[in-house]
């Protein structure tokens, strides 16, 4: 109770107290120091490793278990992450019971965290927008998760720019309610957004930064208390971010931060019992998530995401530089990476292809925009580009061919951008389509094109998917866009000649649609689908009518 005194009195001298915390940073410790840091990113090294720790009930913790992880570009041993194991899960289980049903704060419960956390994002927007704190998070995330510095430096800039729009009124704007006029006189119905109270988030290694923060404080700004745990070989990312939060006024107590295996992981859910888990990551595992946890989850899987070129060609080297990043941008490890591109006649007839191929063929392990993939080995790709190139009329349009002169370690996997054409008519047979549609988290992608009479056979070829993340439609034809769209359910599709499928900003939803399980992320809609419920209440206050009596039965 105090604490949350405390906070009301820290708000009403914001101008004064906010003030000497931006120049606490900026005036006496840029120069030397960034203030919340254990690390120093450039001398993570196999002679320096870098520590990760698990935060459990307001305080941070090693294990007895280490987990040394391998530098991904020369397979030096860099970080070690203490693990949690089977045997140490208790406290994290503890933790989650003792929050109620109800959360931490609410409508009726302690609304001055509403504020508190407006205050907290005003600082961390503050804080990633100081050069010496971005570029820290940025180098970090390419030294876990290799990409290019400004495909890092995106990430970073999209999680500072989330903390702006949640800055101030905006978290308790949030838990807006709504009232409608009741039967009688003192009746009313009032509609509020409600916590889960304690909840889990499990998010994946392509976005270190992110989608854990993103997710992460959604789930804060709606009261909930939540125990999250990010891919072992990127958490150093979100454990020092972590440590900005608390810098920025977070309490230690109202986020545990894990790091276990899936199996340990799995036991946690089980035992703990959160109200609701946010899953981000393959679509097995969230399948088998659901049914472990009786459907109390919100997903936001894999998706094997599609591009179509429509009629109208126009703005040739525009649209193919689209279709590069798309599809190689982070090496292609993108859950929004353009996966297959069905290209219109049209386009057949252009240079787009070779233009797409010199593009891609620019791309280089020096400045990693192409560098290893975490999830497939090379042997893995190649072996499934060769049952491809077994399809009838496929054949390989550039790459398959692994990376050279490099040191990256082989249980990662290191090919260059690699596109096989594949015919349509292929493609829609019954023993080909899943082989074709198997997500590769890599640079790998299928093409195919297609005459103005089949695409009835193109629409169906995107019904039979099963992911619905994100998905493009290249045209300013409306009656083209207007045909497709209308019968296509991905839930972040973008419309145009300007369309992608990747690099969604802060501004819009990102999330799958056609799936009630489906979670959406970065805007109020999405959090307020993902991180609350909805509980109404109705206000009967009475008069009792004058001379009323009981009634008979009924």
């Amino acid at each position: 109770m105090n604490r949350f005194l405390y906070c009301g009195v820290m708000r009403a001298k914001a101008p004064q107290k906010g003030l000497s915390f931006f120049n606490s940073f900026n005036l006496s410790r840029s120069v030397h120091s960034i203030p919340f840091a254990t690390v120093d990113v450039e001398e993570i090294s196999g002679s320096q490793p870098a520590e990760v720790h698990n935060l459990v009930q307001g305080k941070w913790k090693t294990s007895s278990n280490w987990n040394t992880l391998l530098d991904p570009l020369n397979g030096e041993p860099f970080i070690k992450v203490a693990e949690v194991d089977e045997t140490g899960i208790q406290p994290f289980v503890e933790s989650l019971s003792k929050c109620p049903k109800h959360g931490l704060h609410n409508p009726f419960k302690a609304p001055e965290r509403y504020l508190l956390f407006g205050d907290i994002s005003v600082k961390a927007a503050h804080m990633l927008s100081i050069p010496k704190v971005s570029d820290f998070f940025t180098r970090l995330i390419q030294r876990v998760a290799p990409k290019s510095y400004k495909q890092a430096l995106g990430e970073v800039y999209v999680t500072q720019k989330f903390f702006e729009n949640f800055s101030g009124d905006q978290v308790r704007f949030l838990a807006r309610s709504f009232a409608v006029p009741g039967d009688h006189l003192g009746q009313q119905s009032h509609g509020f957004r409600w916590p889960y109270g304690p909840v889990a988030i499990i998010t994946p290694f392509n976005f270190p930064l992110e989608i854990p923060v993103l997710q992460l404080m959604g789930a804060l700004y709606m009261g909930n208390k939540p125990i999250l745990k990010v891919d072992s070989k990127v958490s150093i990312v979100m454990e020092q971010m972590m440590r900005l939060l608390h810098y920025c006024g977070l309490p230690a107590e109202d986020v545990d931060f894990i790091n276990s295996d899936g199996k340990t992981m799995n036991k946690i859910l089980l035992e703990g019992n959160p109200r609701m888990t946010l899953f981000t990551g393959s679509s097995r595992v969230a399948d088998k998530l659901a049914v472990d946890l009786k459907g109390r989850i919100k997903l936001e899987d894999a998706g094997f995401d599609w591009k179509v070129l429509g009629p109208d060609v126009q703005e040739e080297d525009y649209v193919a530089w689209v279709c590069d990043q798309d599809a190689y941008a982070c090496s292609g490890q993108k859950c929004s990476a353009q996966s297959m591109l069905f290209m219109h006649e049209n386009w057949s007839r252009t240079s787009l292809l070779s233009k797409i191929k010199n593009l891609a063929e620019r791309r280089k392990l020096e400045d990693l925009t192409i560098g290893p993939v975490l999830t497939f080995t090379t042997e893995a790709m190649l072996e499934h580009l060769n049952k491809l190139l077994q399809i009838p009329g496929s054949k390989l349009l550039f790459g398959g061919e692994p990376l050279k002169n490099h040191s990256i370690p082989s249980i990662y996997g290191a090919i260059k951008p690699t596109a096989v054409y594949v015919p349509l008519e292929e493609i829609m047979k019954e023993n080909t389509y899943e082989l074709v549609t198997r997500e590769i988290f890599g640079p790998f992608q299928i093409i195919t094109d297609y005459k103005k009479e089949q695409l009835p056979m193109v629409l169906d070829a995107l019904e039979r998917m099963h992911a619905h993340l994100t998905a493009a439609v290249v045209s300013n034809d409306p009656l083209f866009l207007q045909e497709v769209i209308g019968k296509t359910v991905n839930g972040t599709t973008y419309a145009g000649l300007r369309a992608r499928t990747t690099g969604a900003p802060q501004n819009h939803w990102f999330g799958p649609a056609g799936d009630p399980r489906g979670a959406g992320i970065g805007t109020p809609e999405a959090i307020k689908l993902v991180w609350s419920c909805h509980r109404e209440i109705i206000y009967d206050i009475g008069p009792v009518p004058k001379n009323w009596e009981i009634p008979p039965s009924t």
